[in-house]
């Protein structure tokens, strides 16, 4: 039993949902995204809602799976979605040129990334009152696909893992990272 694809999804005013075959297109004031839906899953649109069904209970992990990412859908076209990074570490920064982040990661050499379309990214320097008391560069990331977003974190994430010691690196920024003591002498 699905308790996520039980719940009805509501349509909020200005958006159009689609069903199309095998995927569901959901146009908002933000842009357009299709969905695919899993064989064995179906949509009705009933009352202002959209309501996910399955063919029988050997759907059920999709059951779920299917409502998400149709919500996901509905959300990102009205409101969007954000993901803030932190750059930590001494010298650490990033530049947003156009649809290019330029890091300054500690390499021999700046680090350049391409962002693909529909994520959009914004850099401002911020001093932090947590457990690493410096400036940092916070980036911000928008867009309105949410996987999109979150492979694009992901792969900024691993173009400098935080270290365990100082916590230096692109860090999630709302993620807790416990470090580890250093040597403590004799």
């Amino acid at each position: 039993m699905s308790r996520v694809g039980k719940k009805p999804i509501t349509i909020p005013a200005g958006v159009t949902v689609t069903i199309a075959g095998s995927e569901i297109e959901v146009k908002g004031p933000k842009g357009t995204l299709k969905t695919p839906i899993p064989q064995g899953i179906s949509f009705k649109q009933e009352d202002g809602s959209l309501v996910a069904e399955r063919a029988d209970d050997h759907m059920a992990a999709f059951h779920g799976l299917a409502r998400a990412l149709a919500n996901n859908a509905i959300v990102g076209v009205t409101e969007g979605f954000t993901k803030e990074m932190d750059i930590v570490g001494v010298g650490y920064k990033a530049e947003v040129q156009g649809k290019k982040l330029v890091f300054a990661l500690g390499y021999s050499h700046p680090v350049e990334y391409v962002l693909p379309d529909g994520v959009e990214a914004k850099a401002e320097r911020v001093n932090t009152k947590t457990n690493i008391n410096q400036y940092q560069t916070t980036l911000t990331l928008t867009g309105i696909d949410k996987q999109k977003l979150g492979q694009v974190a992901a792969e900024l994430n691993r173009l400098r893992k935080p270290d365990a010691y100082k916590g230096k690196g692109v860090r999630y920024a709302d993620k807790y990272y416990r470090l580890k003591p250093g040597k403590t002498g004799k």
